[in-house]
């Protein structure tokens, strides 16, 4: 191989490529051809060539900044030829110091980070800022800092809304025409094709009717038929995570806490299983179950059966909970209060009653139809609750007050009811699915869409996150696309449909150390947080029976000392050993002139009566009548 020929790196402007010095150096590079220069040569030339390459940008550079113009790439010679490439550079623009002072002197015409809108602001705040009169300095600096964080955090949050992916909207028609008159086909065609693959069907005519059931982000689909078909997919991808045949009558499905853990309400008892379909764990306590409801917060599983009962168990540590007899016979209606885990159960005789795991009889047991209930559901906010009666009638109940607010007339009366998460209502009516808008606040006299099945509807359920509607029937499955009926943008540390492996153990352990205690389930979510006048009367009334008083309350404030005597921990224990000293004192005072009183009363009671008709001294005998 033969070695490369020098290349010359550098000429003067000032010399032309014919003059004596150029073929001077040509007849070098002949010389050189035939010689090969070792390593440490090589790296000696190098260093000359770098050297002698920044003398001369140096010399452009300073001829360039007293003509005062640009040099542009492909200039040509005097001759009239193009420069060699290697000759040729970049475009430099230069400028002069007073320039450069110019550029950095120059204001911002936006100063400061971009206005928030105050409303915006507001709804992330916690409240109004504490007025600190305290004369500890550390500790008024550090809760100082505190409201200033609270502050940041709140614009933060409000500046962070324009990150806000997506945005939600309905269905508006034209005029003339109404939403309701929109097929599922013609919503596929004008959709775009992301969208358009979430509304399909599944055709299992083999062994229906079915059951179905979503995850809390919404992303895993569970299946189950009544001849013994299980089924547990991720339906946004199709991907299909097991499929078996319990060989049993299956009731009713419901995911757990995560899509690794399921329920399944068989023939005799309630069985879990795994993603893999694998069988976990018998539940024989739970016999006959026909209704199973999670609640996610607690770890709770509550099933109610044919028998009446009612139970309640803890998937966490496999305990049971609660048993109640609710003794109201066959319970098949059954749906939970997602704002304070209440169960609301329906019954034959067309009342609902609410039940909590602390209570062994109903909190509240309403009338809500003359006939019996075939379907309850709840919304988000937990102030409505839907129920539907064989009498075909559709009600809304606010559920703070018990009073009814709307009363619809559906044809075939609805078997089946689900609120979305924008609270849009669906109900199944025989084999015709029918969704409406605001029907809690405002009469509606038109449905917001509709939609025809083949079959008769067994179950419906909202995707939450998504705007879809699950409808499972006699056949198979359908998904529905509904606009407007979910979240458009999720939390990630409350339901994450994307989490990886990783985060969905995080958050399953994080949800086993943020579990509800059963016995916190209440009406009211906020009453626990506020001070139960019983049990301070009680309190007081003992201390009545212990003392013989109840000590008044002494406001005392420690002077303040020097040397570090004025600490918090210091002041609070010479007010807390004032304050027993003065209560000590107080009730001793007190005691002395009860103790008083009831000598004085004594003394009286000697020298004015007589019990029984008897002297009340030996020698009285003797005094004269």
């Amino acid at each position: 191989m033969k070695p490369k020929k020098a290349q010359r790196y550098f000429v003067d402007e000032e010399k032309q490529p014919g003059s004596e010095e150029v073929k001077s150096d040509q007849d070098s590079d002949k010389r050189t051809a035939s010689y090969k220069p070792g390593p440490s040569q090589e790296k000696s030339e190098n260093d000359t060539r770098t050297s002698g390459r920044k003398e001369h940008t140096k010399r452009r550079t300073d001829k360039h900044k007293q003509d005062g113009h640009k040099h542009k790439r492909g200039q040509q010679s005097k001759d009239g030829k193009a420069e060699p490439h290697w000759k040729q550079e970049e475009e430099i623009e230069l400028y002069d110091d007073d320039e450069f002072r110019s550029i950095e002197n120059r204001s911002d015409p936006f100063e400061g980070d971009a206005p928030v809108p105050v409303e915006t602001v507001e709804r992330y705040e916690r409240g109004k800022k504490n007025k600190l009169n305290i004369r500890n300095k550390k500790l008024k600096e550090h809760l100082q800092k505190k409201e200033e964080k609270f502050g940041v955090a709140a614009k933060q949050a409000a500046r962070a809304e324009l990150l806000l992916p997506e945005d939600s909207g309905f269905l508006e028609a034209d005029e003339g025409d109404e939403t309701h008159q929109i097929l599922q086909t013609d919503l596929v065609d004008a959709v775009d094709i992301t969208s358009a693959t979430k509304s399909f069907e599944l055709n299992l005519p083999q062994f229906g009717p079915y059951h179905m059931d979503f995850t809390r982000n919404g992303r895993f689909l569970l299946l189950g038929g009544k001849m013994g078909h299980l089924a547990g997919m991720d339906w946004i991808t199709k991907n299909l995570m097991f499929e078996i045949n319990v060989m049993e009558t299956i009731r009713d499905v419901q995911w757990l806490h995560q899509e690794t853990m399921l329920a399944v309400s068989q023939k005799k008892w309630v069985y879990m299983y795994d993603n893999q379909g694998t069988e976990l764990h018998c539940i024989k306590k739970m016999n006959d179950v026909l209704k199973m409801e999670f609640l996610p917060y607690h770890f709770l599983l509550a099933t109610c059966n044919a028998n009446g009962f009612l139970q309640y168990l803890d998937t966490s540590v496999g305990k049971m909970v609660a048993q109640h007899v609710t003794k109201c016979g066959r319970l098949d209606v059954m749906t939970q209060n997602p704002y304070n885990a209440i169960i609301h159960l329906g019954h034959p005789n067309g009342t609902v009653t609410l039940w909590s795991p602390n209570v062994k009889e109903p909190l509240v047991k309403m009338l809500c139809h003359k006939m019996g209930i075939r379907a309850v559901a709840v919304d988000k906010s937990g102030l409505y609750m839907a129920t539907s009666g064989m009498d075909r009638q559709l009600k809304i109940f606010d559920v703070r007050t018990f009073k009814p607010l709307q009363a619809y007339r559906v044809p075939y009366g609805a078997g089946n009811l689900c609120f979305s998460q924008r609270g849009l209502l669906a109900a199944a009516c025989g084999n015709v699915v029918e969704v409406y808008k605001d029907c809690c606040k405002t009469t509606q006299e038109k449905p917001y869409m509709r939609h025809r099945m083949n079959t008769t509807i067994t179950n419906i359920g909202f995707s939450p996150y998504e705007d879809v509607l699950g409808v499972a029937h006699a056949k198979g499955y359908a998904s529905l696309l509904i606009p407007g009926a979910g979240e458009a943008n999720f939390d990630a540390l409350e339901a994450n449909p994307y989490q990886n492996k990783t985060q969905r153990r995080e958050f399953e352990v994080k949800a086993l150390l943020e579990k509800i205690q059963p016995e916190m389930i209440t009406l009211d979510p906020n009453k626990i947080s506020e001070i139960d006048e019983g049990t301070m009367k009680q309190r007081k009334d003992e201390r009545m029976q212990i003392f013989g008083i109840v000590p008044k309350k002494v406001s005392f404030e420690p002077t303040y000392k020097m040397r570090g005597k004025s600490k918090g921990l210091k002041n609070e224990q010479r007010k807390q050993g004032k304050k027993e000293a003065y209560r000590r004192e107080q009730i001793r005072e007190e005691m002395n002139e009860k103790q008083k009183e009831k000598r004085f009363q004594k003394q009286e009671e000697g020298r004015h009566e007589e019990l029984d008709g008897q002297p009340r001294h030996a020698l009285d005998r003797f005094r004269k009548k």
